[in-house]
């Protein structure tokens, strides 16, 4: 299929899920509805006008807009570690921000409201980040350049510490925030706001700018480490910038939603199956098939049971295991 056909396609496709975003929810209401809502904008104050411009089309646009962002940084990580399960959850992002959420709800309550699940899992993710670089850097020693193992296993440390401690505050809290921190743990798009879509506009911005100036210098990486050491690549500055940039726009995003795994995983396989295998040429495609994605999933999520919403992070979880099952057949067959 040509790229112009694929771009059409593609327009398409976001065009409908947006459409079945807004129009599918817990309360229904007719399409005609919709359409007036839509056509009179968000000054409207009727109730259906509310609905529409206050609810739904933020949420859609943050599904998109988080999809898009996971999506990059999960395809930055997997070139600059070489390591095709490199996922930006990987390196206890999600934890740290569970972690400074649930600290949130059971110490200070509901103080700030709507923020308050937000402003927690932004500083427990900035925590997780800081974290993590400082034990990447207590362990690379010297000259010696940084390995994809040491990476990988200072960031499960990290997901382990602060996964525990989210446990031990469960624990200590009230049995009232019990279920409102596990869904939120869980990932959901529910609590969008107008007011945070430049929060999530802001990393995926992020992730997006430092990901096209650096996609031949990864796809060099990619290559190996002398190719990329012979045209004058610092590969540990690149892969230390690599992980700063995913860890902060993956922060961004996830304390507005919760964590939201496998996007970063699945998505950019798929683009490399669409573009093959550089960078230069699958990057492109990452964030519209990340977007795209996670409107279908939160889609899935509220129309899997008839009179109730699943978080959203159970549909990726279940979507996440059937490709790695895939992935493995393949790696096997």
């Amino acid at each position: 299929m040509k790229r112009g056909a694929l771009v059409f396609a593609a327009i398409l496709v976001v065009m409908g899920l947006a459409t079945l975003e807004i129009v599918v929810g817990s309360a229904h209401i007719p399409l005609p509805g919709i359409m007036r809502a839509l056509r009179s904008g968000p000054t409207g104050h009727d109730f259906i006008t509310k609905i529409v411009w206050s609810i739904r089309v933020p949420r859609c646009l943050l599904a998109f807009l988080t999809g898009a962002t996971l999506a990059s940084a999960g395809a930055l990580l997997q070139a600059s570690t070489r390591n095709p399960l490199a996922d930006p959850f990987l390196f206890g992002l999600s934890s740290g921000a569970a972690t400074g959420a649930v600290a949130m709800l059971v110490f200070a309550g509901d103080i700030l409201g709507v923020w308050t699940s937000a402003i927690g899992a932004a500083a427990g993710a900035l925590l997780a980040t800081i974290g993590l670089l400082l034990l990447i850097s207590a362990t690379a020693t010297g000259r010696s350049r940084i390995q994809n193992e040491r990476v990988l296993l200072s960031g499960l440390a990290i997901s382990f510490i602060f996964s525990t401690l989210t446990n031990l505050m469960i624990f200590w809290g009230d049995r009232n925030t019990a279920q409102s921190i596990l869904f939120w743990t869980m990932g959901s798009f529910a609590s969008a706001r107008w007011l945070s879509l430049p929060v999530a506009l802001a990393g995926l911005l992020l992730v997006l700018t430092y990901g096209w100036h650096a996609r031949r210098g990864l796809d060099a990486l990619m290559a190996g480490e002398e190719t990329a050491r012979s045209l004058g690549i610092d590969t540990r500055r690149m892969r230390m910038t690599v992980l700063s940039v995913c860890a902060f726009s993956t922060a961004m995003t996830v304390s507005l939603c919760g964590p939201v795994a496998f996007i970063g995983l699945i998505v950019p396989h798929m683009a490399r199956q669409m573009c093959g295998a550089s960078l230069y040429r699958s990057y492109g495609w990452t964030p519209a098939l990340g977007g795209i994605l996670a409107m279908l999933a939160d889609l899935v999520s509220k129309c899997l049971l008839p009179s109730q919403e699943i978080p959203v992070g159970i549909v990726i979880s279940a979507l996440g295991a059937g490709f790695l099952i895939a992935l493995m057949v393949r790696k096997t067959a």
